[in-house]
C-alpha cells in the first residue's frame, strides 16, 4: 500500500497529487491519502468517480480525513 500525506495542502493540490499517485499504481494496488482540506471530501470522491477506481472515506474528528483508494483494472485515464 502506498501512503500519501497531503495534510496542510489546499484545493486543488490534494486532488492533483492524488491523480498523479494513482497513475503510478497497478490494478489491485491501494493508496491511503491523508488530507486536512475540508473540500477534499467532495473533490477526491469526484476524482475517483472519473477514474473508475474505488474509494472509502474515513472521517475522524480532530484528525486528517483518510481516503482508502483501490486502483481497479480497466480504470479510465
Amino acid at each position: 500500500m502506498t501512503k500519501l500525506d497531503l495534510t496542510g495542502l489546499k484545493c486543488p493540490l490534494p486532488v492533483l497529487k492524488t491523480r498523479k499517485a494513482l497513475k503510478s499504481l497497478s490494478a489491485g494496488d491501494r493508496l491511503e491519502v491523508h488530507c486536512t482540506d475540508p473540500l477534499s471530501v467532495i473533490d477526491i470522491p469526484n476524482l475517483i468517480r472519473e477514474t473508475g477506481d474505488r474509494v472509502e472515506v474515513i472521517e475522524q474528528a480532530d484528525k486528517p480525513i483518510v481516503f482508502m483508494i483501490e486502483k481497479l483494472d480497466g480504470a479510465a485515464a
